[in-house]
Order: structure tokens, then sequence, then C-alpha cells
């Protein structure tokens, strides 16, 4: 599970820098550091997850 969220996650950084997503708050490429910090989160919760479940 967080084998595929990280490569998802990598994978849309690097379309970002590429050409924006243009979704809110990722118009810029400057902004594909928001996409590591939502995978960073994402990935610590699967972690948690699956240490407490």
């Amino acid at each position: 599970m967080t084998k595929t969220i990280s490569i998802l996650l990598m994978l849309g950084m690097v379309v970002q820098i590429i050409r924006p997503l243009g979704f809110p708050g990722l118009k810029r490429r400057m902004d594909f550091w928001k996409l590591a910090v939502l995978a960073f989160v994402i990935w610590t919760i699967a972690l948690l997850a699956r240490e407490f479940f």
C-alpha cells in the first residue's frame, strides 16, 4: 500500500514539474512541494494505520 501511494504521488510531482495540473493550489510548477507534503502525510497515516489496526 505505501509503495503504491509513494509511486503515484512521485509521478504526480513529476507531472506537476513538467506541466502544472491546474487543481486549486497547484497552478504553478513550483507548487510540486505541496504534493511532497501531501505524500508525507498520507504515507505517515498509512504507516500508523498499519501499526494500530
